[in-house]
């Protein structure tokens, strides 16, 4: 199973949707809680190459994106390889 890391902020509608689909594959996920920024934040926009948004999701150390950019990957059937599944 591939290394899954996820980058949140607590009340995250976003975050709690990636998290619900990832949960619904079964998959383990190392989740950061960048809620009040911190060393976390600065390694999040340094691997995003800048981006701000929560989530931010990387799937065996390749950032995939966010929320949205993982529910396509699972519309278009290529979700359960990169877990994989």
């Amino acid at each position: 199973m591939a290394k899954v890391e996820i980058y949140t902020k607590a009340f995250c509608p976003y975050c709690a949707r990636a998290m619900k689909l990832l949960s619904s594959k079964n998959v383990e996920v190392e989740e950061f809680d960048i809620t009040m920024g911190g060393p976390k934040r600065a390694e999040m926009l340094d691997r995003s190459n800048g981006g701000t948004t929560v989530p931010q999701i990387f799937i065996d150390g390749t950032h995939v994106g966010g929320s949205d950019d993982l529910a396509a990957l699972e519309r278009a059937g290529k979700l359960d390889a990169l877990l994989g599944a």
